[in-house]
């Protein structure tokens, strides 16, 4: 069997109405798969003011608003427009990347026809109630992602790290690593541009302590702004850029209001921000891979990150960046501390992220998805014959 042979049915929660790493991983995914010859059908909620173009074809399933974060759609399920359509695509294999309630009816749909599941593992879900006091609630939620990836035949895993997470959490024990890749076009040293940053109001002397994401709070926000503060409080001078946008924006421009606010960027305009940067902080810890990390490493800047699955695959301490026990304000300003009073440290740890962001090329690691599809089908025909 051959890439060209995939019929894959895709289960999205998020496809493209909100930009995200998770989608645009996806999207890449189907860009490749398209490319080789596969076939692919996207289901996900769509909106009237999608963040980008879709890759391939889209199916809008049915859904609303999510309450409290209006931005993100809860899918309602797969209901009979949907079930004909697929039947109409006959897939060979189901990919669902949201344990929502269509990723559920889908596993449903395929173990009911013995189509071999794979999931995608995007995001460590159980971890967000921490940071709208629902740590409680927790142990609820991993136990419901647990009876969903369970259902599945594989999972496919953005690191290591995160895979181990999913053992030790017995989501499942088939898992293989879909790593994520880099566009060197966008992000790369040479997109640092000085007229940029006099433009944002930062001087040319000044050094740049960076972070862009999606701004919300379990990006680890309280810790980036406590941070922040405890660097004002040692003296240490800097600027600090922040590239993103999203509900919390209002809360982090009152808690640093000092701090430039570039909005969203995407494309060589995010490229040309993160290069005039001069050192990266993202304290996140609900990260599975770490795209911004490895985003920064490709333009050259030292990462100053959380300890935790994403990052720590990719961030090698005291080498292109430092690792830091999660939550730790102290420790963070210190390795923060050292770089922006440190140009040659910043120089030699840079250039060593740089390095290590060549290895990621997006059609090798999409590959692995593939083969992986390709080998849940053939195990699923010899279980049959069998």
């Amino acid at each position: 069997m051959k890439t060209s042979d995939l019929r894959i049915a895709l289960f999205s929660g998020n496809y493209n109405y909100v930009r995200d790493g998770a989608n645009q991983a996806l999207n890449r995914l189907v860009e490749y798969l398209l490319r080789t010859g596969a076939q692919v059908r996207v289901y996900a909620p769509t909106t009237d003011t999608p963040a980008f173009e879709p890759t391939g074809d889209l199916i809008s399933l049915p859904s609303m608003p999510i309450p409290g974060r209006p931005e993100y759609r809860l899918s309602g399920g797969v209901n009979s427009r949907i079930k004909r359509d697929l039947a109409e695509f006959n897939p060979n294999v189901v990919h669902v990347s949201a344990p929502d309630i269509s990723g559920h009816r889908a596993v449903t749909w395929a173990r009911k026809r013995n189509l071999p599941v794979l999931a995608s593992v995007h995001t460590r879900f159980e971890t967000y109630f921490r940071y709208y006091n629902m740590a409680w609630f927790e142990p609820v939620v991993e136990a419901l992602l647990r009876r969903f990836y369970r259902r599945c035949d594989a999972l496919v895993a953005p690191s290591e790290s995160f895979a181990q997470v999913l053992r030790d959490q017995r989501m499942n024990y088939d898992i293989d690593i879909w790593s994520r890749g880099v566009d060197r076009e966008i992000f790369n040293p040479g997109l640092r541009d000085m007229s940029w940053r006099r433009a944002m109001g930062i001087a040319d002397d000044e050094v740049v302590v960076g972070f862009h994401s999606r701004l919300v709070m379990e990006k680890g926000l309280d810790v980036f702004s406590d941070t922040i503060d405890e660097l004002r409080r040692r003296g240490v001078v800097h600027r600090t850029l922040i590239v993103g946008d999203g509900p919390a924006r209002a809360w982090l421009e009152a808690r640093l209001p000092d701090a430039v606010f570039a909005g969203f960027m995407a494309g060589k305009d995010l490229g040309k921000a993160v290069a005039s940067m001069d050192v990266l902080f993202f304290p996140s810890t609900t990260e599975t891979f770490g795209n911004v990390s490895l985003e920064a490493m490709a333009c050259g800047l030292p990462v100053v990150a959380a300890a935790a699955t994403g990052s720590q695959n990719l961030v090698d301490n005291g080498r292109s960046g430092r690792l830091i026990r999660p939550g730790a304000v102290h420790q963070f300003a210190e390795a923060l501390r050292a770089y922006v009073e440190d140009p040659a440290l910043r120089a030699a740890h840079g250039a060593a992220g740089e390095k290590r962001s060549e290895a990621f090329s997006w059609d090798q690691i999409n590959q692995v998805v593939a083969d992986t599809y390709i080998r849940l089908i053939r195990q699923k025909e010899k279980a049959l014959r069998a």
